[in-house]
């Protein structure tokens, strides 16, 4: 199927992807931006995962202020070149994550760093609230809760602000097919006046 290349532009625009991938996507889906979309985003998502043990050893602190000077939020993403480091893109991911965690409020950045003292104690507030239950049932459902509770507390897992549909993690992964580059979330400071 030929392409339109005002489509390809406008998947260029919604995505920021090469044009050969915009319209390799284009053709796989006979011309339909949103499912040109999702395969994009997949091929960013298994992109991520292809290149998640290369080394890194740059990136930048971003940080956000926002209105009014009561909530701040440091962050570091590390890439693997200075080069992707210093690009609009990078910065664009840096600043959406800062907004996304002043916004938000995670306390780790994924499940690994939750320490296994606050898991136990989630698990054990669960069991308490399901006592009356058979017990195989309530592994059940602690397993299911404790799966909410990293949503709530897990930057990685949060659907991200901007797009409900999509976790932060996946939104991260997406930067990775679009810059060709691993990165990663190091750690961030979110800072309230008051808290």
């Amino acid at each position: 199927m030929a392409v339109d290349t005002s489509l390809v532009k406008e998947l260029r625009g919604k995505t920021g992807a090469g044009v050969l991938d915009c319209k390799t996507a284009l053709e796989e889906s006979s011309g339909d931006i949103e499912k040109a979309v999702e395969i994009l985003r997949k091929r960013g998502i298994d992109a991520a995962e292809s290149k998640s043990g290369r080394k890194m050893a740059e990136g930048r602190i971003g940080s956000y202020i926002h209105f009014g000077e009561r909530l701040g939020v440091l962050l570091e993403v590390g890439c693997e070149s200075d080069f992707v480091a210093k690009t609009p893109d990078f910065e664009t991911l840096l600043k959406d994550l800062c907004m996304h965690i002043a916004a938000s409020n995670p306390k780790y950045i994924a499940r690994e760093d939750v320490p296994e003292a606050v898991l136990e104690k989630e698990r054990e507030v669960y069991r308490a609230q399901f006592a009356d239950k058979p017990a195989n049932v309530i592994d059940k459902i602690v397993e299911g809760k404790l799966v909410s509770f990293f949503k709530d507390v897990c930057l990685l897992e949060q659907p991200y602000v901007k797009d409900q549909d999509t976790c932060v993690g996946d939104y991260v992964k997406s930067y990775v097919g679009k810059l060709d580059e691993n990165i990663q979330v190091r750690r961030f400071s979110r800072f309230a006046v008051g808290e």
